[in-house]
């Protein structure tokens, strides 16, 4: 069986969490996002577009490495590939959808947030999982603790992280990347403004990158 190709998170050291409200947006957003550096999307399917989203950068954005979020279940993962979603990332975890993702072939980061949770989705055998809500769970002094019994898993934290606290997390050997909402601020969707978006992405991949040569 073909092994599912997690490229996307180590892409860039962060994974762009975006809600998109108006489908006109999609693609110069994408377009902005990777010409700052970052080319994995996780587009949320929290509006009545995201799947429209999807299929629109999948489409027009070569460079974008475009996937789903806020996937709870096997027909959201399912119509989420069938969109071009070439990655899927859950708020939480299932049985079920670990074995939708191992049925579709397509990489999953499941969300975790305690050790049960952790164990559950090591053992359906997904070694880089989504910490989430990271900042409400203990943020990065929790990953820095579960470093420890799990020595062998790589988290993207997401939830609560910004420019402010991003070294806390991007220090830590298990933190391969994380996922945040930040880089684009709603004004500037609103107002059409991509430079703007790009400049905020090339700045937050320079400070990542610094942190990482630092740590």
């Amino acid at each position: 069986m073909t092994q599912p190709n997690y490229d996307f998170v180590t892409a860039a050291p962060i994974v762009p969490v975006l809600v998109i409200d108006q489908l006109e947006h999609a693609v110069p957003l994408a377009k902005a996002l990777v010409a700052g550096g970052l080319p994995a999307l996780e587009i949320t399917l929290r509006t009545e577009c995201a799947l429209d989203a999807i299929e629109a950068i999948a489409a027009a954005v070569p460079g974008a490495i475009v996937g789903a979020g806020t996937v709870c279940n096997r027909a959201q993962l399912l119509e989420c590939q069938n969109r071009g979603a070439r990655f899927i990332v859950s708020p939480g975890s299932s049985d079920a959808i670990f074995q939708a993702a191992h049925d579709a072939q397509l990489p999953l980061l499941p969300g975790v947030a305690t050790a049960s949770e952790i164990i559950h989705a090591k053992e359906a055998g997904f070694e880089i999982l989504k910490f989430f809500p990271a900042e409400i769970n203990g943020g990065a002094k929790a990953l820095k603790a579960y470093s420890g019994p799990f020595y062998d898993l790589q988290f993207c934290p997401t939830g609560g992280i910004g420019p402010d606290n991003l070294a806390d997390y991007l220090a830590l050997p298990n933190v391969i990347a994380v996922g945040g909402s930040w880089i684009t601020p709603k004004s500037a969707m609103q107002a059409g403004d991509w430079s703007k978006i790009t400049d905020i992405a090339r700045q937050a991949v320079a400070l990542a990158h610094g942190i990482r040569n630092a740590a």
